[in-house]
């Protein structure tokens, strides 16, 4: 059983500026309105862990477990008989912005409860999130 929910917007920016802030999950905390706090350690591939503590959920650690440069990475975390995947995308469009989107899927029998107590707030946030990815990519330069 899987239940997903995907949002997406284009930001101005060039890919690689984007990619970087959005790979560098040490500092997430720092610009990104949905995360309390965040850690990471090692490089960003397949296989590295992390840790995460999102407004309004449960923190807890994730896994890496694909990454295309520069295009898309996926993560993989551990919820009561289940798992909470993220695939996050970065296509860009040729005219100095980025196509940006983001699939949750819910894995297991949790995905009705997700629904009604963490989706909405996902949803709210992720376009604040991806404003927020365009401005910290921007103040890097």
């Amino acid at each position: 059983m899987m239940y997903s929910f995907t949002e997406e917007a284009v930001i101005t920016g060039e890919v690689a500026k984007i990619w970087a802030v959005a790979t560098d999950v040490a500092r997430w905390s720092e610009w990104d309105p949905h995360e309390e706090e965040s850690r990471f350690d090692g490089e960003f591939a397949a296989g590295a862990e992390g840790w995460v503590k999102p407004k309004g959920a449960p923190a807890g650690p994730f896994t890496i477990v694909a990454v295309e440069p520069e295009q898309s990475w996926t993560s993989e975390a551990g919820i009561p008989f289940g798992k909470l995947r993220g695939h996050r995308t970065y296509e860009p469009l040729g005219d100095g912005t980025v196509r940006v989107a983001e699939r949750v899927e819910v894995h297991g029998p949790m995905g009705p409860l997700f629904k009604l107590i963490w989706e909405k707030g996902m949803r709210r946030d992720m376009p604040r999130t991806f404003a927020a990815l365009e401005k910290e990519a921007r103040s890097r330069d």
